[in-house]
């Protein structure tokens, strides 16, 4: 999965007004007529719901929106540069690079939300503006202006409800398939998923809900060993976890009540060191493989362990759906206590334009109603 891409945004530039004097027959000197030039176009990162990687930013880095053409003759204003939209995954983080620093510009979680990236210029001035009692022929004329230059970071945390983490092989990929129609890839050895997986499920209340599959986490893994560093980043914007612990993973235990803590303390760990959010998260803690016999032997002792630390625990088998359905009602229970997601606030939102704030525009009152003027000479 490409979830990370840097890249470098251009708006188009504005076109430059023109110098023209009106010369037609019997109109020897008919005045300038340079028209102003056209504004460039701007760029636009558009949120959508069927990208899912940023692949297409890997193989394009450079991305232009057109600029404004020159002004012409006769007064003709020259044509606006074409606004570039670019679409997004839902969940892309944009951060601008302002001298090795990243600073968060803008987070796209909704569905069509566009984000304004980089201002056009603006289009020059022709010599028809310049006109006056006193100067009745003017050569001046206005340059465009310059389209904002943006260097970029893009980085995808999914957008999911519920994230499943666990170490490699405990069979997250097998529960995700039960809980909905993911079907993701599923084999009985670690680093099976090297991919987050998504899937969609309907709860008892009505309420559709999103769950991904984090691929397997290990020691170490806040700190880039093995794939975790790069997969944390993705359980960040989850409203709740679920521990998927598998007792059985390197065959019968001495101690398995113990054994399953130990595994449990292991990603507890690495998500403290990753973040502190991430360790204050609810979560459900499950044991899987509740269909082997030694594990349903030891499951009252497992609970009594996790009990003595103030920790419920749920048993399901993930390969035959048993407990799928009790875990599914713990899941809206505890959805129903935690607020809808949010997002991250940018340190530095990127301009927002509207009428009161276009540029080369002046608001005048006309009997109590606001207009707006044209560029002002």
């Amino acid at each position: 999965m490409i979830d990370i891409a840097n890249i470098k945004i251009k708006a188009g530039n504005g076109g430059d007004g023109r110098v023209s004097f009106r010369r037609e027959k019997y109109i020897a000197k008919g005045g300038p007529d340079g028209g102003d030039g056209g504004d460039g176009g701007d760029v636009y990162f558009v949120a959508d719901p069927n990208k899912s990687t940023l692949m297409d930013f890997k193989a394009k880095p450079l991305y232009e929106a057109t600029s404004g053409q020159a002004g012409g003759k006769k007064n003709m204003t020259g044509s606006d540069g074409e606004d570039l939209y670019i679409k997004v995954p839902m969940g892309t983080l944009v951060f601008e690079v302002i001298r090795g620093n990243e600073v968060l510009i803008g987070d796209m979680t909704e569905q069509g939300q566009e984000l304004l990236i980089a201002k056009g210029g603006t289009g020059g001035k022709g010599n028809n503006r310049f006109k006056s009692s006193t100067n009745r022929t003017p050569v001046q004329y206005t340059p465009g202006s310059k389209g904002e230059v943006r260097e970029l970071r893009l980085e995808i945390k999914l957008m999911a409800d519920v994230g499943l983490i666990g170490l490699p092989n405990a069979g997250k990929s097998t529960l995700i398939n039960q809980l909905t129609n993911a079907n993701a890839k599923v084999a009985n050895y670690p680093f099976t998923t090297l991919n987050p997986n998504l899937g969609t499920t309907t709860l008892r209340n009505g309420q559709t809900i999103v769950i991904a599959d984090i691929p397997g986490l290990i020691e170490g893994a806040s700190e880039g060993k093995g794939l975790g560093d790069e997969f944390l980043r993705h359980v960040e914007r989850t409203r709740l976890l679920v521990h998927i612990i598998d007792v059985y993973s390197e065959g019968l235990v001495e101690d398995m009540p113990e054994y399953a803590l130990r595994q449990y303390e292991v990603i507890r760990k690495e998500l403290q060191d990753y973040s502190d959010e991430l360790v204050v998260k609810p979560e459900i803690i499950v044991i899987n493989k509740m269909d082997i016999t030694e594990i349903k032997e030891n499951f009252n002792k497992i609970l009594a362990v996790f009990k003595e630390k103030g920790l419920e625990v749920y048993g399901v088998s993930a390969a035959t759906g048993e407990g799928t359905e009790d875990l599914k009602l713990k899941i809206m229970q505890e959805l129903e206590k935690v607020p809808s997601r949010k997002g991250f606030i940018a340190k530095r939102p990127v301009r927002v334009y509207n009428v009161e704030t276009l540029p080369n525009r002046r608001m005048v009152f006309r009997d109590n109603v606001r207009e707006m003027r044209g560029p002002l000479a």
